[in-house]
């Protein structure tokens, strides 16, 4: 028992955790889950410094484990003999254990659901605006928004918004296997278009030696995973338009990617991130459940968006529009034609009003 001991009475720690707004429920077993990177261990750390010796935690990543498997150590043995009541496993995939432990409470971490009968599914995306703000030293809002578009929303970066390069490469080197990372880059280059899955084998191929039946596989884990999401096109049904979960990162793989590319990942991520049904409507924004059409558009004034909005006002009228919203960075502005009405709202104020709505 001395692994179990070890783990029981040297649990880790993390300093310089930020509350985030998902919390754990302080009853039952739960799934906790969510892609990589998105601070599935750091949240359970927290919660971990309140609970007392009757909580046992196991990375399954330790590299401890890799000669003394856990099917090999006396865990049910252990648990009786130290009187745990929670047993927390991170980085647990499905089929790592046959059967779990009886125990009163059990916690899994990780990266796709494990669809297991009697726990709670909990997901945790990367940072929404509003929880980057409370990583974010600066008083200034202008600031603060461009230390966002930097740092993007992994936690891990928020903290190093003056140095994300290292970061980024580190991440990118260690959370990806090498085929994966192969894919990743393809991915990135295509960010915001439409495509499918058979195009993305293609182009993959062209640049890597990979096999088909890998691509497929993968892009259907990273879309268990939460890393990668396809979003539905209400104009026509070809190509649904894919991105991938942190602008930021993506900017890293690509370095070339426009600003209006990732202002617009930012805004589809931030209505993925509050549980907002929607659709594209094919290059004009984001229609939701609700018939709003949300409008990426960083700087262009208000004139023009109105000979624009003249322009496609029929195409509005057929699809339903009842609302048109259109994020800035900076503008704001309303106007109506004819019964329908337009505001716009920078970002930063949409973003946490958003959330607040929902």
């Amino acid at each position: 028992m001395d692994l179990l001991e070890h783990y029981h009475t040297h649990p880790p720690q993390n300093d310089h955790y930020i509350v985030r707004k998902r919390a754990l429920p302080a009853h039952g077993n739960i799934n906790l889950y969510g892609a990589r990177g998105c601070g599935k261990t750091a949240l359970v750390l927290d919660y971990l410094k309140n609970r007392d010796e009757h909580t046992l935690y196991i990375d399954l990543e330790d590299p401890n484990l890799i000669l003394n498997t856990l099917d090999t150590l006396p865990l049910q043995a252990f648990i009786e003999a130290y009187e745990i009541t929670e047993l927390i496993l991170d980085h647990y995939e499905p089929g790592m254990l046959d059967t779990f432990p009886d125990v009163s409470r059990i916690i899994l971490i990780s990266r796709t659901p494990v669809h297991e009968s009697g726990y709670q599914p909990i997901r945790l995306f990367p940072l929404d605006y509003e929880e980057f703000i409370a990583f974010e030293h600066s008083s200034s809002a202008s600031v603060a928004f461009n230390h966002f578009l930097k740092a993007g929303t992994l936690p891990t970066m928020a903290g190093h918004t003056q140095n994300t390069t290292l970061k980024m490469k580190q991440f990118f080197q260690q959370q990806f296997s090498p085929n994966e990372q192969s894919l990743i880059l393809i991915l990135a280059r295509y960010h915001t278009q439409p495509m499918t899955i058979h195009q993305i084998y293609t182009f993959t191929k062209e640049y890597f030696r990979i096999s088909k039946d890998f691509v497929y596989s993968a892009i259907k884990r990273f879309e268990q995973e939460g890393l990668l999401y396809f979003i539905d096109n209400a104009v026509k049904r070809s190509g649904k338009k894919m991105i991938m979960y942190d602008f930021a990162f993506v900017k890293y793989l690509t370095a070339h990617q426009p600003f209006g590319t990732q202002f617009d990942s930012m805004i589809a991520l931030t209505l993925i991130k509050h549980g907002v049904s929607f659709k594209t409507l094919g290059v004009h924004g984001y229609i939701t459940s609700e018939n709003e059409l949300i409008i990426p558009a960083p700087f262009e004034s208000e004139e023009s968006v109105w000979v624009k909005s003249q322009k496609k006002f029929t195409l509005y009228k057929k699809h339903g529009i009842a609302k048109i919203t259109i994020v800035t960075v900076a503008n704001s502005y309303t106007f109506d034609i004819e019964k329908l009405h337009f505001e716009a709202i920078p970002f930063n104020e949409w973003s946490i009003a958003h959330t607040e709505e929902n």
